[in-house]
């Protein structure tokens, strides 16, 4: 099974979400698909999906998964990659009016090159990653919080 969520942000992000639903309508995705849409104002046609999933049951989803899509919220991906999720990240872009600013982006491409995720700049991409992450040997999480913390710390400093 395949989750996407898009966070809880109060903007939409129907990009990815359309897109996965595309491919899906398009039998692209060999596995079901379950989406959490958050504040999003796109309805899937081709995949299961739900506005919002409780705490326990949003836990289940991940744990579920064969491949974790979402956007660049720091808590999920952490949370994805200690459980050993494959994980794919669409970052959410000021630009577009998906957030405030392109935080998401940049803490996604350091989490790529660690290579703890793929990251998708461009949902175009979607596709070929998805049939790159089956076969995709990611790094393993490893509990180092101290040094991750003062990395972060040191990124964040540098903006």
């Amino acid at each position: 099974m395949i989750f996407v969520t898009v966070g809880s942000q109060k903007f939409s992000f129907d990009r990815l979400l359309t897109k996965v639903d595309q491919m899906a309508g398009e039998h692209m995705l060999t596995e079901e698909v379950y989406m959490q849409t958050g504040n999003s104002t796109f309805e899937p046609k081709n995949c299961h999906y739900q506005q919002f999933y409780d705490r326990d049951k949003f836990a289940e989803m991940v744990e579920k998964c064969s491949i974790l899509i979402t956007h660049g919220g720091v808590g999920i991906v952490v949370d994805a990659v200690k459980r050993g999720k494959k994980v794919i990240v669409v970052p959410r872009r000021a630009e577009l009016g998906e957030h405030v600013d392109g935080h998401q982006q940049q803490l996604m491409e350091q989490f790529h090159a660690r290579n703890l995720i793929s990251a998708c700049m461009n949902v175009d991409d979607l596709p070929y990653l998805l049939r790159m992450a089956n076969t995709r040997k990611f790094g393993g999480y490893q509990s180092n919080t101290e040094q991750f913390v003062a990395s972060v710390d040191e990124f964040l400093q540098s903006l």
